[in-house]
């Protein structure tokens, strides 16, 4: 094989890379970065594991559940082709291997020919390259442009890495390290080359992006970089979308950013966990259920028509009936548009993990599924309330419907493989393409809406 960065390997030679990625958002576009190294370099993408000469595998341990799908989900491609790691090489990258380290997960998975560090992901040519045999390539990987391979309407971007919290139920600082944000420049070049592919929705990602800045001086916050991202998609008459904020990042410059600039979407993703003010101070969290329902209360007043999404979690340790109580009325009464809604997990290495009152797992998911069913009643309520306007949505793919082929897009309060979509039947146009739409009618979280002719 030619050596990373050169044109010259073709693609009868060139080696199959299968990449499976299990976890978030933030998963997804590490992958995409790999993945765009290893086209650069020569490789191809293989669709499947019988043409894929080498698996590449970008997992999740943020839950103890989500470590478990990706040792599965990796024991199971090493099942796929006879010979195991002999035939299909398998490499294990992102939150697993960072949170286990190589020399435990050696022993315990044989199968899997190399580990590489979230950190170290940059460096997936020379171990793609290793575990072939094929000769190492001389230099760093290539860094020039952005190093991306999205072909959709919509795309993540990462804004941060790390997160500083330490909230008691959580792994992710000692998985992702100390908080760091992405400098203000390469994030903007990166939304302006996938406007210019054809993106027209970007959604910007972090552990904890309300913070981004604070590490990088004066002047640098969130609000500034929606405003320079804005005007990077204004050309393209593109959206920008924020998720992952922390009632403590909601400041004035960034309410007035929001409310202010068109291009940034009134769709605010605020993750509570919980109301109670023990609770959260349990969690190292701070706020209350007064704290928060004025937080609310202030974002509806100054920000009309907005979309909020929180997340909510049943049966942390010393959870009180009484307190999960005050959790479910607390949702109820703020009418969330959407909600997720998780089990506390007992994570090892965490300090909750150590606390005493754990809940009984039976008593979890009770409280778990109440929620469950009242957020999913509030979420039905809010996809319906949308029903009779007229709105811009995105072409996301064409599906085949009950009849016939159908376009499924979303709209400014859909987040993109989140919340729901909108189905219409198929006319002119294609994907990524932004229609006017009418929306006639809802299910669950899905919509049905009519293209508006000549507009």
């Amino acid at each position: 094989m030619a050596s990373p960065c050169s044109s010259s390997t073709t693609a009868s030679a060139a080696p199959g890379v299968l990449f499976v990625t299990l976890g978030c958002a933030k998963n997804e576009v590490d992958t995409d970065r790999m993945r765009a190294l290893a086209l650069r370099a020569g490789f191809v993408e293989a669709a499947d594991a019988p043409e894929a000469d080498v698996a590449v595998v970008n997992t999740c341990s943020f839950l103890a559940s989500a470590t478990e799908e990706s040792v599965e989900a990796t024991l199971q491609l090493a099942e796929e082709r006879e010979g195991g790691v002999r035939e299909l090489p398998i490499v294990m990258c992102g939150c697993v291997p960072s949170r286990y380290g190589e020399d435990a997960l050696r022993e315990e998975l044989p199968e899997v020919a190399a580990f590489v560090r979230a950190e170290d992901e940059d460096g997936i040519v020379d171990v793609l390259a290793g575990v072939l045999g094929l000769p190492a390539a001389p230099g760093s990987p290539c860094a020039a442009g952005t190093l991306r391979t999205v072909e959709g309407a919509s795309a993540f971007v990462k804004i941060s890495e790390g997160c500083d919290r330490f909230c008691t139920f959580c792994a992710i600082p000692y998985i992702r390290g100390r908080y760091h944000s992405r400098p203000a420049d390469e994030v903007v070049a990166e939304v302006a080359d996938l406007m210019a592919g054809g993106v027209r929705e970007v959604v910007l990602i972090g552990q904890d992006t309300g913070v981004w800045g604070s590490d990088l001086g004066e002047g640098e916050t969130l609000a500034s970089l929606l405003r320079r991202v804005a005007e990077a998609v204004r050309p393209f008459g593109g959206w920008v979308r924020v998720l992952y904020l922390q009632p403590e990042g909601m400041t004035d410059e960034l309410i007035a950013t929001i409310r202010d600039v068109p291009e940034v979407l009134p769709y605010i993703d605020i993750p509570i966990q919980h109301c109670s003010a023990r609770v959260l101070r349990a969690m190292g969290r701070s706020g209350s259920p007064e704290e928060l329902a004025g937080l609310f209360d202030r974002l509806r007043a100054e920000i009309p028509g907005m979309v909020l999404r929180t997340t909510g979690m049943a049966g942390f340790p010393g959870e009180t009936d009484e307190e999960a109580d005050e959790l479910y009325d607390f949702i109820a009464a703020q009418e969330f548009d959407y909600c997720s809604v998780f089990a506390y997990s007992q994570e090892d290495g965490t300090a909750a993990a150590r606390m005493e009152g754990q809940v009984d797992e039976a008593v979890k998911l009770e409280r778990t599924q109440r929620l469950v069913d009242l957020t999913e009643q509030l979420g039905f309520a809010a996809t319906a309330s949308h029903v009779g306007e007229r709105v811009r949505v995105i072409v996301d793919g064409v599906e085949e419907g009950e009849d016939g082929p159908e376009l499924i897009g979303h709209a400014w309060f859909q987040a993109p493989d989140s919340d729901g979509a909108v189905h219409i039947a198929c006319g002119e146009a294609a994907v990524g393409d932004i229609v006017t739409v009418d929306l006639v009618d809802s299910f669950c979280y899905e919509m049905v809406g009519e293209i508006v002719e000549g507009e």
